[in-house]
């Protein structure tokens, strides 16, 4: 007996549903949601193209601002939490001088 999964073919576009509308046109939906920071950088769950081909540059274009969003949102953390680590460290040395009566 044969295994299924061997026989099942893979997705077209990996992590994302293929919908071909009634007028011929191809749709993607991204099977799970974006991250919040993607999704205001403008990240797209669904998409539309004319072609299979456009459908995946589509997708691939989502993924990069999505990719790049977190990515931005992540460096914009650290070097916030970097800043507050120093403020505190001034604070702290700046308590340490001052005598207590």
């Amino acid at each position: 007996m044969d295994d299924v999964r061997s026989s099942t073919p893979e997705p077209a576009i990996p992590g994302w549903r293929l919908i071909l509308s009634d007028a011929g046109r191809l749709w993607a939906s991204r099977e799970a949601p974006f991250p919040l920071a993607a999704f205001h950088a403008g990240a797209e769950r669904t998409v539309d193209a004319d072609s299979l081909d456009a459908l995946r540059a589509e997708t691939d274009r989502q993924e990069t601002i999505a990719r790049e969003a977190v990515e931005q949102r992540g460096a914009v953390e650290q070097r916030g939490a970097v800043e507050q680590r120093g403020a505190v460290e001034q604070k702290a040395q700046e308590q340490a001088g001052q005598v207590i009566s």
